[in-house]
């Protein structure tokens, strides 16, 4: 029979063991978890008591850490170090990345092709990596949250509550591997220095009236759709007052976004940066374009920006042009047109809405410039679509900090639409 002392110090040891191995475990999940990506793109803000940094894996990237392809299952995970520090209790709400957000074992059940529990081992491994919620006083906590994939720019907020205080960060991350198409403009030579103009209010009237009514082909010959757009904010301001309303950027035209626009059209997919075609302003294709997908490449929004020489209490002017995607059509150039909306006055009051209630407008007004084309007597655009207005131009002061809808400024500018005459 064994001696009792040397059995009691056996379990002693065994049980020592197991907990050595469990803690050891545990210090390993917790590594990999505050571990960030391998990259450097990362991006830090401070708020008070709390501070933030953020980073988003590239496909690749993905890959490495996780060791399986999750943008090829609509996963892309976001990498949050948030640092609490003050004295109270603070709680993360994952919603604020993607309210459509996966959790971790969720995420792990997309990679087993959603059989549920295939494997225990990776549903832990996921959960080991994700963001916990709870922050206490002076802690660092470090995560994944899974969400959507967005490519080009991811934007998100980090939401952060506490009993006394509530935090909302806001991140707009550069994910590499989208070939935007207003990444390619030289921004300091679409102008000389001597051709900028500020102007007052009386004098941006006069200045956006005067602007040519509607885009043009290459050659300037042939006029297409109504210019029936103006935003003044700076060109970050504007990017990030789209982002939030969930505006998408745009791939430039090439082989693999048109094989993507292709696949899409023949099978009524969403291709949410899908190309769209050069129109002409100030003899020079858009500076910018931007769009809001809806349930397919055949329905979306989408909208062309031209930077003026034109400056408001010390902001850039810009020009553009709106319009709704009501169905599709093949073309020899970028394989696909769409045919638009005839009612472009809606589509403009849509973005103002969209806009709005985002909080991204402190001021509105409206200019002429368009010329009134009639329900019964309608335009073309450069595609043969027919198109009426009231020949208004919509202006959209963009602000940088939230603006509730009873803050909104209204500019008496001249026009309104309920005193045109259609």
């Amino acid at each position: 029979m064994p001696n009792s002392h040397n059995m009691h110090a056996s379990i002693m040891l065994c049980a020592l063991l197991c907990c050595g191995t469990t803690l050891a475990q545990e210090q390993v999940d917790i590594d990999r978890r505050t571990a960030p990506p391998p990259n450097d793109r990362f991006h830090i803000e401070t708020e008070k008591n709390v501070r933030v940094t953020t980073a988003v894996p590239t496909k690749t990237e993905t890959l490495q850490i996780f060791g399986f392809g999750l943008y090829a299952k609509n996963v892309q995970p976001v990498w949050i170090q948030i640092e609490n520090l003050g004295n109270e209790s603070l709680w993360f709400l994952p919603s604020g990345v993607d309210e459509g957000y996966f959790t971790p074992i969720e995420t792990s059940y997309r990679q087993q092709n959603r059989i549920p529990f295939l494997d225990w081992a990776l549903n832990q491994d996921y959960y080991a990596l994700g963001m916990r919620m709870q922050i206490a006083p002076g802690e660092l906590r470090s995560g994944y949250v899974f969400t959507r994939v967005d490519q080009g720019t991811k934007s998100f907020n980090v939401d952060v509550i506490g009993r006394e205080k509530q935090y909302r960060l806001s991140f707009f991350v550069p994910v590499p591997g989208l070939k935007v198409d207003h990444h390619d403009i030289v921004w300091d030579e679409l102008y000389a220095e001597d051709e900028f103009k500020d102007v007052d209010l009386a004098e941006l009237v006069a200045e956006l009236e005067a602007l040519p009514c509607c885009v043009t082909d290459k050659k300037q010959k042939n006029n297409g759709d109504p210019l029936n757009l103006v935003i003044v904010g700076e060109g970050q301001e504007v990017f990030y007052a789209f982002l939030r309303a969930g505006w998408d950027e745009t791939e430039t035209i090439y082989s693999g976004s048109l094989w993507k626009t292709l696949q899409s059209s023949l099978g009524g997919g969403e291709y949410r940066y899908s190309p769209v075609s050069s129109l002409y302003v100030f003899g020079r294709a858009q500076d910018a374009a931007l769009q809001k997908a809806r349930a397919s490449i055949h329905q979306r929004n989408h909208l062309r920006l031209w930077a003026t020489p034109l400056r408001f209490d010390g902001k850039p002017v810009w020009i553009g042009q709106i319009s709704r995607d009501i169905g599709v059509r093949l073309t020899t150039k970028t394989i696909t047109t769409h045919k638009i909306d005839p009612d472009v006055d809606e589509t403009r009051e849509f973005l103002l809405e969209d806009l709005v209630y985002s909080q991204s407008v402190s001021g509105l007004g409206y200019v002429g410039g368009v010329g009134a084309a009639p329900f019964d007597q309608p335009r073309g655009n450069l595609t043969g679509d027919p198109y009426f207005t009231d020949g208004l131009r919509i202006v959209i002061f963009l602000s940088a900090e939230p603006v509730s809808i009873d803050e909104i400024e209204y500019f008496e500018m001249g026009q309104h639409p309920l005193r045109v005459d259609k």
